[in-house]
C-alpha cells in the first residue's frame, strides 16, 4: 500500500475546473473519514483537491496519463485520482475509470456516471479507485490486478474494458452500447448544467418579452389564436423552439468540428453536438415554459372580455388565455431568437464543451505566460 513518511496516505483530487472540481472539493470534506472506515485496521488518509485543465488540448488516454504521471511525481502524493467532465474512449468504448496500481494512479470520466445522483456516484467510485490502489496489489505479470467488484455491481452498466500491453493502465471499466450511450449523454448534458443558459439569454429573453407583450394586445392573433387547433400550436412551439436553438448554436459557433479523421474522432463530435444541442434545447424550453407563463399573467390582466369576444366571435373563457398564450409564446420565441443575437458568445458558449475545452487552453496559456 502507498504510504507516506508519517503513515498517512495522501490522496490528490486532481480535477478540471469548474464542474469536476465542486463535486471533488465537496466529496474531499468526508472522504478522508470514509476511506478510513472503509479500509480498516487503523490507516489514515490525507485528502487534496488539485483544481488545474490537465486535459487541456488532450483527449487520448495515453496523453492523459503522462500528464497525471508527471503531476504526481512533481509533489508529494501518494494516490492521484483525476477527474473530467470530458467523454473519453478507449478502444471504441466510452472510459469510466481507469487505474494503473503501479504509479497509483486513476482516471475517472464523470459523464460515463450518468446524470442522476452525480455527486453520490462520483463518492462511490473515488472510494472504489483510492482503495483499490491502497489496498495490497499483484506483484507479478501473471497475477493481474483483480476487478473492483463493487464497482461493477454500484455502477452498473459498467464492466471491465481492455487493456494493451504497452499502456498505463492495468485495470480499466467502460461502459458501451445504446444504454452506456444515453448513459454518457445523459451525464454530458448534467456537466453542461443546461440551467445556466437561462440568465445568460437575458437579451434575448427581453426581446422575446417585449414581443410577447405587443403581440398579447394585436387583434389579428386573437384571431389567429382562436383559430388554430391543438396540433398546430404545437407544430408553432416546436418551430419556434427549433428556430431559437438551431440560431443560437449557429450565431455562437457553438457546432463541433472535429479535424481529425480517424472514427473515434468523429464519434466523440458527434457526441459533443448531440449534448449541445439537448443542452440548449433544455435552456430554450425553460425560457419558453417562462414565457408562456408571463403571457398568460400579462393576458389576465390586459385583455377585455367584450372587446375579445367582439372582435373574435368567441367568449373568452379559460381555454381561449391558454391558446392565446401558448401561441404567443411561440411568436415571441421567435423574436428572441433574433434578439440573441446581441448576446455575448461568451454566455452562450458556456453550454458546449468544445468551448470548455477552448476555455481551459486560454487558462493553462495565461498560468505558462505569468
Amino acid at each position: 500500500m502507498p504510504v507516506s513518511s508519517q503513515g498517512v496516505t495522501v490522496v490528490a483530487l486532481l480535477a478540471d475546473p469548474d464542474a469536476p472540481t465542486e463535486i471533488a472539493q465537496r466529496m474531499a470534506r468526508t472522504l478522508p473519514a470514509r476511506l478510513a472506515e472503509k479500509s480498516g485496521r487503523g490507516r489514515r488518509f490525507d485528502v487534496e483537491v488539485v483544481s488545474e485543465p490537465f486535459t487541456s488540448g488532450a483527449e487520448d488516454l495515453p496523453t492523459l496519463m503522462r500528464r497525471i504521471m508527471g503531476r504526481k511525481s512533481a509533489e508529494n502524493w501518494d494516490i492521484v485520482v483525476a477527474l473530467t467532465d470530458l467523454p473519453l474512449h478507449s478502444h471504441g468504448l466510452k472510459l469510466v475509470v481507469e487505474l494503473s496500481h503501479e504509479h497509483g494512479l486513476a482516471l475517472l470520466s464523470l459523464p460515463s456516471l450518468g446524470g442522476l445522483r452525480l455527486q453520490r456516484r462520483a463518492r462511490r467510485a473515488v472510494e472504489e479507485a483510492v482503495l483499490g490502489l491502497a489496498g495490497p496489489r499483484a506483484t507479478g505479470a501473471e497475477e493481474p490486478p483483480q476487478p473492483l467488484g463493487r464497482f461493477v455491481s454500484r455502477l452498473a452498466p459498467v464492466h471491465p474494458g481492455p487493456v494493451g500491453e504497452q499502456e498505463t493502465a492495468d485495470l480499466r471499466y467502460v461502459v458501451s452500447g445504446p444504454r452506456g450511450y444515453l448513459r454518457v449523454l445523459v451525464g454530458m448534458v448534467r456537466a453542461n448544467r443546461p440551467w445556466r443558459l437561462v440568465p445568460g439569454l437575458s437579451k434575448a429573453l427581453a426581446a422575446a418579452l417585449a414581443t410577447g407583450a405587443i403581440a398579447t394586445v394585436n387583434s389579428t392573433l386573437w384571431s389567429l389564436a382562436a383559430s388554430l387547433s391543438t396540433p398546430r400550436l404545437v407544430i408553432a412551439m416546436v418551430g419556434s423552439v427549433a428556430l431559437m436553438i438551431g440560431w443560437l448554436i449557429v450565431d455562437a459557433h457553438l457546432w463541433h468540428r472535429t479535424a481529425e479523421a480517424s472514427p473515434e474522432a468523429r464519434k466523440r463530435s458527434a457526441l459533443y453536438n448531440v449534448s449541445t444541442v439537448v443542452t440548449v434545447g433544455i435552456g430554450v424550453l425553460v425560457c419558453y415554459v417562462g414565457l408562456l407563463v408571463i403571457n398568460l399573467v400579462w393576458a389576465l390582466f390586459i385583455l377585455n372580455d367584450r372587446v375579445f369576444a367582439s372582435l373574435t366571435r368567441t367568449p373568452l373563457h379559460a381555454t381561449e388565455y391558454l391558446t392565446l398564450s401558448w401561441f404567443v409564446a411561440s411568436v415571441a420565441t421567435v423574436g428572441g431568437a433574433l434578439g440573441s443575437s446581441l448576446e455575448s458568445d461568451e454566455a452562450i458558449r458556456t453550454a458546449a464543451y468544445s468551448k470548455r475545452e477552448q476555455e481551459r487552453r486560454r487558462m493553462l496559456q495565461d498560468d505558462h505566460g505569468d
